[in-house]
């Protein structure tokens, strides 16, 4: 990218970019971290209305972060999904916080991408993207809005990461890292859309070798989501429900209902909840049994319920409970 192009950038961002989102009008590491993964899989509108405000009152630090209960943290970051988001923020903070207490010195995220993307959950886009906005660093952050913008700029229909990363490399404002990236990114969003691109104004027209058939590139997958299905027990005592605390990879740390094999004999059937996530569709189908004899572990009221970190398929499941029984 020249020079030109690079002030046509600068230009447009200082006229349309959303200069004014909180983790833009901040230096502090761990606030612009905590927005690159919030941001991954969800929505600015999501973050910037739901959890980002909320989530930095409750750990207003790196410190904080480490030093609180796994539950708190999941609790925090309920009905954002993706909580391997979470656990990976709160295992990093606590990495960060025990090299911090060993040195007598505040804990803080590394400036060097090598540093950064060793941490868990630091992937290469999001080291890059606190290397450029936290501290500045001459390099390009990679999502998948400046993806899509890379594959049309080079007329691109199935590129390798390796490839994008190399443009990307190549055409990054070195004098002003931070706002042209944010630059593209907002490109991205607002301008050079999946569809319907707005190429007439947009300040990559010029250079953008595809633009007369934009949608061609990348060239779309197409995707099939398979259906998982499950039996889900409830089984109740003395008016509590017994909840058990995830440990497999798949939602790990949430509280939720067990998933059986077969259901009871005893039991009686209350329904279908249908949950989507990113690689699958869930569909469970409900059973209560009431308990005569404490049998599992731990049994929680509805008022207790709701201050766990609970998985969204498992509140459709507690829903349809309640509305059943207020049928009755």
């Amino acid at each position: 990218m020249n020079k030109e192009t690079h002030v046509a950038v600068q230009r447009w961002y200082a006229s349309y970019g959303r200069q004014d989102l909180p983790w833009r009008t901040t230096d502090d590491p761990y606030h612009i971290y905590l927005s690159e993964v919030m941001l991954q899989q969800t929505q600015v509108k999501t973050v910037l209305e739901r959890f980002y405000f909320p989530f930095l009152r409750k750990f207003p630090s790196l410190r904080a972060l480490g030093e609180a209960p796994l539950d708190d943290v999941l609790k925090m970051w309920e009905g954002l999904g993706y909580y391997n988001r979470a656990k990976n923020l709160h295992k990093t903070a606590q990495i960060l916080a025990e090299e911090g207490q060993a040195q007598s010195i505040a804990p803080t995220l590394p400036s060097d991408i090598d540093k950064l993307i060793v941490l868990p959950g630091i992937g290469k886009n999001t080291a890059h993207a606190v290397a450029a906005f936290a501290y500045k660093k001459a390099v390009p952050v990679m999502e998948a809005n400046v993806k899509r913008i890379l594959c049309r700029l080079h007329k691109l229909t199935t590129p390798v990461d390796t490839q994008l990363w190399e443009l990307a490399y190549a055409m990054v404002d070195k004098e002003n890292p931070f706002d042209y990236n944010q630059a593209m990114m907002d490109i991205g969003a607002t301008l050079c859309k999946v569809k319907d691109p707005d190429c007439l104004v947009c300040p990559l027209s010029p250079i953008c070798q595809g633009k007369e058939d934009a949608a061609c590139y990348p060239t779309k997958k197409k995707r099939v989501v398979p259906t998982r299905e499950e039996h889900i027990m409830i089984s109740v005592y003395n008016d509590k429900f017994s909840l058990s605390q995830r440990d497999g990879k798949f939602l790990h740390g949430l509280w939720g209902f067990d998933s059986i094999e077969v259901p009871l004999c005893a039991s009686e059937y209350l329904g279908e909840v249908t949950h989507a996530y990113t690689h699958f569709k869930l569909t469970c189908k409900v059973y209560v049994y009431h308990e005569l004899d404490k049998t599992q572990e731990r049994y929680f009221s509805i008022e207790e319920i709701r201050k766990l970190a609970i998985s969204k398929v498992d509140e459709k499941i507690i829903k349809l409970y309640l509305d059943t029984i207020h049928t009755y």
